[in-house]
Protein backbone atom coordinates (compact mmCIF):
# COMPACT_ATOMS: atom_id res chain seq x y z
CA UNK A 1 0.00 0.00 0.00
CA UNK A 2 0.85 3.26 -0.93
CA UNK A 3 1.96 6.15 1.77
CA UNK A 4 -0.20 9.47 1.32
CA UNK A 5 3.54 11.32 -0.11
CA UNK A 6 3.82 8.25 -2.96
CA UNK A 7 0.22 8.51 -3.93
CA UNK A 8 0.08 12.05 -4.32
CA UNK A 9 3.64 11.73 -6.42
CA UNK A 10 1.83 9.10 -8.99
CA UNK A 11 -1.47 10.87 -9.07
CA UNK A 12 0.60 14.25 -10.32
CA UNK A 13 2.78 12.04 -12.53
CA UNK A 14 -0.02 10.31 -14.08
CA UNK A 15 -1.55 13.97 -14.77
CA UNK A 16 1.73 15.74 -16.07
CA UNK A 17 2.20 12.50 -18.48
CA UNK A 18 -1.32 13.25 -20.53
CA UNK A 19 -0.22 17.21 -20.98
CA UNK A 20 2.99 16.58 -22.22
CA UNK A 21 6.06 13.27 -22.77
CA UNK A 22 8.13 13.26 -19.58
CA UNK A 23 10.35 11.05 -18.33
CA UNK A 24 8.06 9.72 -15.26
CA UNK A 25 11.08 8.29 -13.35
CA UNK A 26 13.09 11.21 -13.44
CA UNK A 27 9.62 13.45 -12.39
CA UNK A 28 8.96 11.11 -9.46
CA UNK A 29 12.37 11.14 -8.12
CA UNK A 30 12.04 15.16 -8.17
CA UNK A 31 8.91 14.84 -6.95
CA UNK A 32 9.96 12.96 -4.29
CA UNK A 33 12.64 15.16 -2.86
CA UNK A 34 9.93 18.17 -2.71
CA UNK A 35 7.17 16.35 -1.09
CA UNK A 36 9.64 14.85 1.57
CA UNK A 37 9.57 18.77 2.98
CA UNK A 38 6.23 18.22 3.89
CA UNK A 39 3.98 16.71 5.99
CA UNK A 40 1.39 15.51 3.85
CA UNK A 41 -1.61 13.38 4.95
CA UNK A 42 -4.60 11.80 2.47
CA UNK A 43 -8.25 12.99 3.33
CA UNK A 44 -10.65 9.96 3.82
CA UNK A 45 -13.92 10.91 2.53
CA UNK A 46 -15.88 10.93 5.28
CA UNK A 47 -13.66 12.94 7.33
CA UNK A 48 -13.76 16.66 7.66
CA UNK A 49 -10.38 18.23 5.79
CA UNK A 50 -7.98 19.35 8.36
CA UNK A 51 -7.39 22.68 6.77
CA UNK A 52 -10.93 23.63 7.21
CA UNK A 53 -11.06 21.85 10.89
CA UNK A 54 -7.65 24.04 11.40
CA UNK A 55 -9.52 27.43 10.58
CA UNK A 56 -12.79 26.68 12.70
CA UNK A 57 -10.35 26.41 15.48
CA UNK A 58 -8.38 29.08 15.27
CA UNK A 59 -11.42 31.39 14.17
CA UNK A 60 -13.58 30.29 17.39
CA UNK A 61 -9.93 31.14 19.30
CA UNK A 62 -10.21 34.91 17.85
CA UNK A 63 -13.83 35.48 18.70
CA UNK A 64 -13.23 33.67 22.22
CA UNK A 65 -10.45 36.24 22.50
CA UNK A 66 -12.72 39.20 21.44
CA UNK A 67 -15.23 38.75 24.67
CA UNK A 68 -17.70 36.38 22.51
CA UNK A 69 -20.64 34.54 24.60
CA UNK A 70 -19.87 31.01 25.61
CA UNK A 71 -23.41 30.21 24.37
CA UNK A 72 -22.67 31.86 21.38
CA UNK A 73 -19.43 30.04 20.64
CA UNK A 74 -21.51 26.64 20.90
CA UNK A 75 -23.49 28.03 18.34
CA UNK A 76 -20.88 28.97 15.95
CA UNK A 77 -18.82 26.14 16.95
CA UNK A 78 -21.96 23.91 15.91
CA UNK A 79 -23.28 25.35 12.86
CA UNK A 80 -19.78 24.93 11.57
CA UNK A 81 -18.84 21.70 12.51
CA UNK A 82 -22.02 20.44 10.37
CA UNK A 83 -21.12 22.80 7.85
CA UNK A 84 -17.34 20.85 7.85
CA UNK A 85 -19.07 17.56 8.08
CA UNK A 86 -20.98 18.24 4.86
CA UNK A 87 -18.98 20.50 2.81
CA UNK A 88 -15.43 18.16 2.98
CA UNK A 89 -13.04 21.27 1.31
CA UNK A 90 -10.14 23.26 1.99
CA UNK A 91 -11.34 26.45 2.91
CA UNK A 92 -10.00 28.21 -0.54
CA UNK A 93 -12.21 25.74 -2.79
CA UNK A 94 -15.05 26.60 -1.11
CA UNK A 95 -17.05 28.65 -3.23
CA UNK A 96 -20.64 30.53 -2.75
CA UNK A 97 -22.30 27.71 -4.17
CA UNK A 98 -21.32 25.73 -1.53
CA UNK A 99 -22.73 27.56 1.18
CA UNK A 100 -25.98 27.96 -0.88
CA UNK A 101 -26.43 24.00 -0.88
CA UNK A 102 -25.45 23.96 2.55
CA UNK A 103 -28.19 26.32 3.31
CA UNK A 104 -30.74 24.67 1.57
CA UNK A 105 -30.25 20.96 3.41
CA UNK A 106 -32.53 22.52 6.23
CA UNK A 107 -35.75 22.81 4.48
CA UNK A 108 -37.93 22.78 7.42
CA UNK A 109 -36.08 25.86 9.28
CA UNK A 110 -37.99 28.88 9.89
CA UNK A 111 -36.03 32.50 8.17
CA UNK A 112 -35.29 33.39 11.14
CA UNK A 113 -32.92 30.10 11.95
CA UNK A 114 -31.41 30.21 8.56
CA UNK A 115 -30.71 34.22 8.94
CA UNK A 116 -28.42 33.34 11.99
CA UNK A 117 -26.77 30.39 9.84
CA UNK A 118 -25.70 32.52 7.41
CA UNK A 119 -24.39 35.36 9.53
CA UNK A 120 -21.90 32.15 11.24
CA UNK A 121 -20.92 31.65 7.63
CA UNK A 122 -20.84 35.69 6.93
CA UNK A 123 -18.78 35.80 10.17
CA UNK A 124 -16.10 33.44 9.50
CA UNK A 125 -15.25 33.76 5.99
CA UNK A 126 -15.08 37.40 6.30
CA UNK A 127 -12.67 36.73 9.27
CA UNK A 128 -10.92 34.39 6.90
CA UNK A 129 -10.67 37.24 4.30
CA UNK A 130 -9.62 39.86 7.10
CA UNK A 131 -6.74 37.50 8.59
CA UNK A 132 -5.56 37.01 4.81
CA UNK A 133 -6.44 33.07 4.86
CA UNK A 134 -8.66 33.54 1.67
CA UNK A 135 -7.94 35.72 -1.20
CA UNK A 136 -11.52 36.26 -1.75
CA UNK A 137 -15.22 35.70 0.59
CA UNK A 138 -17.51 33.21 -0.62
CA UNK A 139 -20.03 34.39 1.65
CA UNK A 140 -20.40 37.96 0.70
CA UNK A 141 -22.73 37.66 -2.00
CA UNK A 142 -25.02 35.78 -0.44
CA UNK A 143 -27.94 38.29 1.52
CA UNK A 144 -29.97 37.32 5.19
CA UNK A 145 -33.24 36.27 4.63
CA UNK A 146 -36.05 38.65 5.52
CA UNK A 147 -37.23 37.46 9.10
CA UNK A 148 -40.92 37.10 9.55
CA UNK A 149 -43.02 39.69 11.22
CA UNK A 150 -44.24 38.64 13.76
CA UNK A 151 -45.79 40.30 16.84
CA UNK A 152 -44.52 38.32 20.40
CA UNK A 153 -47.48 35.86 22.10
CA UNK A 154 -48.12 37.37 25.61
CA UNK A 155 -50.75 36.71 28.18
CA UNK A 156 -54.12 38.74 29.13
CA UNK A 157 -54.00 39.44 33.17
CA UNK A 158 -56.76 37.16 33.25
CA UNK A 159 -54.76 34.27 31.81
CA UNK A 160 -51.60 34.91 33.68
CA UNK A 161 -54.20 34.68 37.03
CA UNK A 162 -55.36 31.03 35.49
CA UNK A 163 -52.09 30.05 35.31
CA UNK A 164 -51.09 31.16 39.20
CA UNK A 165 -54.32 29.28 40.38
CA UNK A 166 -52.59 26.20 38.23
CA UNK A 167 -49.26 26.42 40.57
CA UNK A 168 -49.40 23.60 42.87
CA UNK A 169 -45.78 23.82 44.64
CA UNK A 170 -44.52 26.44 46.04
CA UNK A 171 -41.83 26.03 43.50
CA UNK A 172 -43.79 26.66 40.43
CA UNK A 173 -45.35 29.79 41.80
CA UNK A 174 -42.25 31.10 43.19
CA UNK A 175 -40.45 30.67 39.12
CA UNK A 176 -43.62 31.55 37.18
CA UNK A 177 -43.42 35.42 39.57
CA UNK A 178 -39.97 35.89 38.71
CA UNK A 179 -40.28 34.98 35.42
CA UNK A 180 -43.01 37.34 35.11
CA UNK A 181 -42.50 40.34 37.31
CA UNK A 182 -38.42 40.92 36.33
CA UNK A 183 -38.98 40.18 32.33
CA UNK A 184 -36.03 38.23 32.42
CA UNK A 185 -34.54 35.39 29.60
CA UNK A 186 -35.06 31.70 31.47
CA UNK A 187 -31.13 30.97 31.15
CA UNK A 188 -30.30 34.58 33.56
CA UNK A 189 -32.91 33.26 36.23
CA UNK A 190 -31.60 29.59 35.79
CA UNK A 191 -28.31 30.35 36.45
CA UNK A 192 -28.56 32.27 39.76
CA UNK A 193 -27.92 31.75 43.15
CA UNK A 194 -29.97 32.35 46.64
CA UNK A 195 -27.19 35.04 47.74
CA UNK A 196 -27.65 36.94 44.51
CA UNK A 197 -30.60 38.20 45.64
CA UNK A 198 -30.88 41.72 47.47
CA UNK A 199 -33.62 40.35 49.61
CA UNK A 200 -33.99 44.24 51.07
CA UNK A 201 -33.74 46.33 47.96
CA UNK A 202 -36.30 43.32 45.96
CA UNK A 203 -33.57 43.05 42.86
CA UNK A 204 -30.31 40.47 41.52
CA UNK A 205 -28.12 41.12 39.23
CA UNK A 206 -28.59 38.84 35.91
CA UNK A 207 -25.97 38.42 33.16
CA UNK A 208 -27.72 38.65 30.26
CA UNK A 209 -26.42 38.22 26.18
CA UNK A 210 -23.10 39.01 25.51
CA UNK A 211 -22.22 38.34 29.29
CA UNK A 212 -23.67 41.87 29.66
CA UNK A 213 -24.78 42.83 33.18
CA UNK A 214 -27.58 44.32 34.47
CA UNK A 215 -29.95 45.03 37.69
CA UNK A 216 -33.73 43.53 37.18
CA UNK A 217 -36.45 44.04 39.94
CA UNK A 218 -38.68 41.55 41.99
CA UNK A 219 -42.75 42.59 42.86
CA UNK A 220 -44.03 42.49 46.28
CA UNK A 221 -45.79 38.98 44.79
CA UNK A 222 -42.51 37.52 43.23
CA UNK A 223 -40.95 38.18 46.45
CA UNK A 224 -43.63 36.66 49.34
CA UNK A 225 -43.82 33.45 46.58
CA UNK A 226 -39.86 33.49 46.29
CA UNK A 227 -39.34 33.31 50.07
CA UNK A 228 -41.92 31.43 50.45
CA UNK A 229 -40.43 28.49 48.23
CA UNK A 230 -36.68 29.13 50.19
CA UNK A 231 -38.06 28.23 53.51
CA UNK A 232 -40.02 25.28 52.59
CA UNK A 233 -36.32 24.25 51.04
CA UNK A 234 -34.01 21.64 53.78
CA UNK A 235 -31.01 21.27 51.26
CA UNK A 236 -27.76 23.61 51.85
CA UNK A 237 -27.96 23.81 47.67
CA UNK A 238 -26.88 27.68 46.31
CA UNK A 239 -28.91 27.10 43.25
CA UNK A 240 -31.90 29.45 43.81
CA UNK A 241 -34.03 26.56 42.24
CA UNK A 242 -33.67 23.46 43.00
CA UNK A 243 -34.60 19.77 41.90
CA UNK A 244 -37.67 18.33 43.79
CA UNK A 245 -35.48 14.85 44.43
CA UNK A 246 -32.31 14.51 45.95
CA UNK A 247 -29.34 15.40 45.46
CA UNK A 248 -31.38 18.84 45.15
CA UNK A 249 -29.07 19.72 42.29
CA UNK A 250 -30.07 23.11 40.15
CA UNK A 251 -32.91 22.93 38.03
CA UNK A 252 -32.29 22.94 34.15
CA UNK A 253 -33.79 24.90 32.03
CA UNK A 254 -35.68 22.04 30.60
CA UNK A 255 -37.65 21.43 33.46
CA UNK A 256 -38.79 24.45 33.76
CA UNK A 257 -39.72 24.87 30.15
CA UNK A 258 -41.45 21.46 31.02
CA UNK A 259 -43.22 22.77 34.24
CA UNK A 260 -44.08 25.87 32.90
CA UNK A 261 -45.86 23.97 29.62
CA UNK A 262 -47.45 21.77 32.18
CA UNK A 263 -49.02 24.96 34.48
CA UNK A 264 -50.70 26.18 30.92
CA UNK A 265 -52.37 22.59 30.03
CA UNK A 266 -53.61 22.37 33.54
CA UNK A 267 -54.76 26.31 33.28
CA UNK A 268 -56.96 25.49 30.35
CA UNK A 269 -55.16 27.77 27.81
CA UNK A 270 -55.18 27.30 24.65
CA UNK A 271 -52.14 28.83 23.01
CA UNK A 272 -48.75 27.55 23.75
CA UNK A 273 -47.13 29.36 27.15
CA UNK A 274 -43.21 29.33 27.24
CA UNK A 275 -41.26 31.10 29.92
CA UNK A 276 -40.35 33.36 27.10
CA UNK A 277 -44.14 34.10 27.01
CA UNK A 278 -44.42 35.45 30.55
CA UNK A 279 -41.39 37.67 29.46
CA UNK A 280 -43.32 39.14 26.60
CA UNK A 281 -46.16 39.43 29.29
CA UNK A 282 -44.34 41.34 31.23
CA UNK A 283 -42.98 43.68 28.60
CA UNK A 284 -46.46 44.23 27.03
CA UNK A 285 -48.32 44.86 30.01
CA UNK A 286 -45.50 47.39 31.41
CA UNK A 287 -46.42 49.47 28.15
CA UNK A 288 -50.07 48.98 28.39
CA UNK A 289 -49.75 50.54 31.62
CA UNK A 290 -47.41 53.76 30.75
CA UNK A 291 -44.22 52.57 31.24
CA UNK A 292 -41.14 54.47 29.75
CA UNK A 293 -39.97 52.12 26.44
CA UNK A 294 -36.37 53.38 27.20
CA UNK A 295 -37.02 52.21 30.64
CA UNK A 296 -38.33 48.60 29.60
CA UNK A 297 -35.76 48.19 27.29
CA UNK A 298 -33.08 48.71 29.78
CA UNK A 299 -35.22 46.11 32.26
CA UNK A 300 -35.17 43.84 29.22
CA UNK A 301 -31.40 43.56 28.82
CA UNK A 302 -32.07 44.80 24.86
CA UNK A 303 -29.50 46.40 23.07
CA UNK A 304 -31.49 47.27 19.88
CA UNK A 305 -34.29 49.62 21.01
CA UNK A 306 -35.86 48.41 17.48
CA UNK A 307 -36.68 45.03 19.60
CA UNK A 308 -38.02 46.36 22.56
CA UNK A 309 -40.20 48.53 20.07
CA UNK A 310 -42.09 45.52 19.12
CA UNK A 311 -43.80 45.63 21.89
CA UNK A 312 -44.54 49.57 21.29
CA UNK A 313 -46.68 48.35 18.41
CA UNK A 314 -48.18 45.63 19.65
CA UNK A 315 -49.45 48.14 22.54
CA UNK A 316 -50.79 50.52 19.75
CA UNK A 317 -52.55 47.81 17.85
CA UNK A 318 -54.53 47.17 21.92
CA UNK A 319 -55.38 51.26 21.95
CA UNK A 320 -56.56 50.65 17.86
CA UNK A 321 -58.77 47.79 19.51
CA UNK A 322 -59.89 50.11 22.75
CA UNK A 323 -61.11 52.81 20.44
CA UNK A 324 -63.05 51.14 18.16
CA UNK A 325 -64.92 49.39 20.59
CA UNK A 326 -65.63 52.03 23.33
CA UNK A 327 -66.19 55.05 20.61
CA UNK A 328 -69.82 56.02 20.79
CA UNK A 329 -70.60 57.04 17.09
Amino acid sequence: MQTANEQIISEIVAYISTLTDVKTDEAKSELSKIVTRYNVTSVQEDEVHPDLDDKITLFLSAKKLEGLAAATLEGYQRDLNVFAQHIKKRTDDITTADIRNHMGTFPHLKMSSLGRKLTVFKSFFGWLTAEDYLMRDPAKKLKTPKKEKRLPKSLSIEELELLRESCKTNRQRAFLEILYATGCRLAEIQQLNRNDIDYHAKSCKVIGKGDKEREVYFSYKAMYHLEKYLRSRTDDNDALMVSERKPHGRLSKRSIQREITLLAQQAGLEKRVTPHTLRHTFATLTLNNGADITAVQALLGHSNPATTQIYAQLTQEKKREQHKKFLVQ
